[in-house]
């Protein structure tokens, strides 16, 4: 399956949607503001909050890192944690190329280091995008317990058309297709084509199914709030730099890494743009809670997203960049390895 060639017309298509989504957030994040008043607020920024803030993004990456080694450990594969975090740099850094490709990309650069099966890790990834969605779930909580005005103003602002029940249809369709390919796994499987798919698709269910399994759990849990404790932080302290935002409560915290992450969700490169715009309303959501100028509010978020989000690509860059040649030293291991064996 790995062997299949790509086709770079569909990867060069991608990337420019990809980009066009980008652009037109960006377009309109930044209509009708003065770039000047952003300029300024950033020329009056203390970088050194941005520094520190980055260590706690840096520190994400290893907690995820050996979180994901508990995961993948009742399947009875041990990895190495630095293999495991360079493998989780290089996904990052392909997410900025291809949005949403990066889950792909880490599990492969992990099965050319560990021979981990690209299904399985596959699997363990999707789990945690779930865990993440929980963990996103309890900070929403957080932000309508302390700043339900504020989150209502994003609401407000934001134009989002909520709409629950289609929801539902979807989470409903979900369930009845898992009923019906499990019904009718056996018969589908006697079909060759067909039983590839279903390994594969058996191979992410017990992924999926590996925390049920965890010999370690409290470790789990810890690794997981050390993950969003430094997301937190990564994001919360940067508000330190601009005298505007110096003042800001932990409850302002909690609306701004949802927001942030709201942004980041949406499939541009890097969050651009649409990151950009959701630190706007969201910032304007703040400020109109605080009885504050709406206008301001725009203003200074979207000063808070050029900091922020250049500071978050950078730490992308680098640790990718580095994942690359530690990745090649340690296939070249295995390699050796398996041509002495």
């Amino acid at each position: 399956m790995e062997n299949k060639s790509k086709n770079p017309l569909k990867s060069i298509l991608t990337i420019v949607i990809s980009l066009a989504f980008a652009g037109f957030f960006l377009w309109f994040a930044l209509k009708g503001l003065d770039f000047k008043v952003i300029q300024k607020s950033l020329s009056k920024a203390n970088y050194w909050w941005v520094l520190f803030a980055g260590c706690f993004g840096i520190s994400a990456y290893w907690f995820r890192a050996i979180r994901w080694n508990l995961m993948l450990e009742p399947m009875g594969y041990i990895i190495s944690s630095s293999n495991s975090l360079w493998s989780i740099s290089f996904g990052y850094l392909m997410n900025l190329t291809i949005p949403r490709s990066g889950e792909v990309a880490r599990a492969t650069a992990l099965y050319g280091v560990e021979k981990v099966p690209v299904d399985k890790s596959f699997g363990t990834i999707i789990l945690e995008r779930v865990v993440d969605l929980v963990c996103m779930i309890v900070f929403f909580g957080l932000t309508l317990l302390f700043k339900g005005d504020a989150i209502y103003s994003f609401y407000k602002n934001s134009g989002i058309n909520f709409n629950p029940d289609k929801i539902l249809i979807i989470l409903g369709i979900l369930l009845a297709g898992t009923i019906l390919f499990f019904m009718l796994k056996k018969k589908l499987s006697k079909v060759p084509v067909l039983d590839k798919i279903i390994n594969f698709i058996e191979g992410i269910f017990q992924g999926l199914t590996s925390i049920f399994k965890l010999k370690q759990k409290g470790k789990f849990i810890l690794y997981t709030i050390g993950i969003w404790v430094s997301y937190y932080f990564a994001a919360y302290l940067v508000c330190f730099a601009l005298p505007e935002t110096s003042n800001f409560t932990f409850a302002d915290g909690f609306l701004i890494i949802v927001v942030g992450t709201l942004g980041m969700m949406v499939p541009a490169s890097g969050g651009i743009g649409a990151f950009n715009l959701a630190m706007k309303y969201g910032f304007m959501a703040l400020f109109i809670s605080m009885g504050k100028s709406e206008e301001q509010g725009g203003e200074i978020g979207l000063t808070y997203s050029f900091i922020s989000l250049p500071m978050q690509i950078i730490i992308m860059l680098v640790m990718g960049l580095i994942s690359i040649p530690m990745l090649a030293k340690a296939r070249n291991k295995v390699t050796d390895k398996e041509a002495y064996q």
